[in-house]
């Protein structure tokens, strides 16, 4: 390691690209035509094997018709004989693998950025690019359950990463207020409505049986009194049909609000119709030369955007079908973003490829991306509970954040890739161990705080102002340190993945990271270079963790 401070050591992922073009010269120098083989470092999957290893020695023996372990053994020779002393730790070859250790100092420069910049860590200047964030959007029929949960939990943890990587998100939610669904929902609780005075009065075949629509009763039997009961279908169900959406739409957004799940747009369906523009944009497809008719009915050619088949938007009778409003909510949402995501709930697979093939009708090829959250399955004991708002029996998000609370409930539910199904468990999520995830990441920050609590005023202060950080040299300081460089790389995945679950793996990760160092390293000793290093790199490891619960809308605590 050079003279010069820890603060001007080059950053990690300068110095691995100064270690990347001393292994492309030495791959020049000795195999020359087979200089053009990539070179890509990742962190190894075991932390015993560096910093960042690489495989381009199997690549140059395919075409050299020598072992790996020979090509990577010369190479690293190579790299030794260039100057990389002030960048490099370690460079050896293993099993074929060229793994790599940067020296201290790039790491305690990279701790010195973490300090001076603190929750603005890991966030990227504006881009310009601005977001239609779609998701949530459950059928206003009955309250959100654990399906709702996990998208409403992956769509604002991944708008939350959006925004603090230099995207201009508008988060959304379609209220599908429109349909013969609807005309059940009405018939539904003018049924419930009735049963106040007539026990018997019988539920429709095709209606939605939950209890919760029987407060909703209640309040208009109080409200609007025998009104209703000799009135005519005609006149009721209009009545009963925004009554019943207008409360659990109310209902809906309270609980996303308790889920400190945030929307910027509530777009109703129905309006859609009653303003004309899903009549509007039908024509401009026409225009386009994109519609026909075939017996009465108008249809979108889908099938020359991909589609299995050509898709109806107006029945021979008129009336829409549930394409059509579909069409012009993603017309408005394309017009005003550049990049259009709908995160649907599981049985929603047959609608990526139409959507994306409206988008590209539309005139915004690849515009529109959809993301599937797969099936979650509650646990009762060894037992799945089955969920069905029209049987009746529900399990309503409601209940699981009466159950396990807040913070685990928007853990568990992004533990996971959204491809992957879930299963929640319900007992480990209330249990206050270390195998309880957010638990663990939550007992992290409360340690950290503790370990402040503890320490001089003074140190702590002198401690976020980048003291000799090179006096942090020892294994579990640098592991640490490593971890949390990766903060922006991570939210970057997050982001360019669709994978809000890489920020709970993070979590964990600094969590144990820091544990270790804390069981390792004494904090709090006499030597005051060290311990305000030690101090700073607690400091950095709080804001840190602190960041990516924010970013999961996980609160931190001070203690536990």
């Amino acid at each position: 390691m050079d003279d010069e401070p820890a603060h001007k050591a080059p950053l990690p992922e300068i110095a691995l690209g100064k270690v990347s073009s001393a292994l492309r010269s030495a791959i020049e120098r000795e195999f020359g035509d087979a200089a053009n083989a990539p070179i890509i470092f990742e962190p190894p999957r075991r932390p015993e094997f560096g910093d960042y290893a690489t495989n381009v020695a199997f690549r140059l023996a395919r075409t050299t018709r020598r072992s790996p372990q020979s090509v990577a053994s010369l190479l690293v020779d190579r790299m030794r004989e260039q100057d990389l002393d002030h960048v490099l730790s370690s460079a050896e070859a293993v099993g074929g693998f060229i793994n790599v250790r940067l020296a201290a100092a790039c790491w305690q420069s990279n701790l010195a950025v973490v300090l001076q910049e603190g929750s603005k860590f890991g966030d990227a200047p504006a881009n310009g690019t601005r977001v239609s964030l779609e998701f949530g959007s459950a059928n206003p029929t009955g309250p959100l359950v654990i399906v709702q949960g996990r998208t409403l939990s992956i769509g604002q943890t991944l708008a939350n990463a959006m925004r603090a990587r230099g995207y201009e998100v508008t988060t959304e939610w379609i209220i599908n207020d429109a349909g013969a669904q609807m005309d059940a929902l009405g018939r539904s609780l003018y049924a419930r409505y009735r049963q106040l005075q007539e026990p018997d009065f019988p539920l429709p075949a095709q209606g939605y049986p939950g209890e919760y629509l029987i407060p909703i009763a209640q309040r208009t039997c109080e409200s609007d009194g025998d009104r209703w009961r000799t009135a005519p279908e005609s006149e009721w169900l209009p009545h009963f049909k925004k009554v019943a959406r207008d409360a659990l739409v109310a209902e809906q957004q309270h609980v996303a609000e308790r889920f400190r799940v945030h929307f910027d747009r509530w777009q109703s369906e129905l309006e859609l119709h009653e303003s004309g523009r899903v009549v509007k944009d039908l024509q401009r497809l026409t225009d386009r030369g994109l519609t026909y008719v075939s017996d009465g009915a108008l249809y979108f050619k889908a099938t020359q955007f991909g589609d299995d088949k050509d898709r109806v938007v107006l029945r021979s009778d008129g009336r829409p079908t549930y394409y059509a409003p579909d069409i012009a909510y993603h017309y408005e949402k394309l017009q005003r973003s550049e990049r259009v995501i709908d995160i649907l709930g599981p049985d929603h697979h047959g609608y990526i490829g139409r959507l994306k093939g409206m988008a590209d009708a539309l005139g915004f090829p690849g515009a529109l991306e959809v993301i599937i959250a797969q099936q979650i399955t509650l646990l009762s004991g060894d037992e799945s509970v089955a969920m069905s708002k029209r049987a009746g029996a529900i399990v309503t998000l409601a209940d699981i954040l009466d159950e396990v609370g807040v913070d685990a409930a928007r853990f568990f539910f992004i533990m996971l890739a959204p491809e992957s199904p879930l299963k929640f468990d319900l007992a480990l999520a209330k249990e206050q161990s270390e195998n309880n995830p957010v638990y663990y990441v939550q007992y992290g920050h409360a340690r950290i705080s503790s370990v402040f609590k503890n320490a001089r005023v003074e140190d702590v202060q002198a401690a976020s102002a980048s003291p000799q950080l090179e006096r942090l040299v020892e294994p579990s300081e640098l592991t640490l340190m490593r971890r949390l460089s990766a903060l922006p790389r991570t939210m970057q995945n997050v982001v360019d993945q669709f994978a809000p679950h890489r920020l709970t793996q993070y979590a964990r990760d600094v969590a144990s990271d820091f544990h270790q160092f804390y069981t390792e390293c004494r904090i709090l000793v006499d030597d005051e270079e060290l311990r305000l290093a030690r101090l700073a790199l607690c400091l950095a490891a709080r804001t840190v963790l602190a960041r990516v619960l924010e970013l999961m809308d996980v609160t931190a605590p001070e203690s536990m």
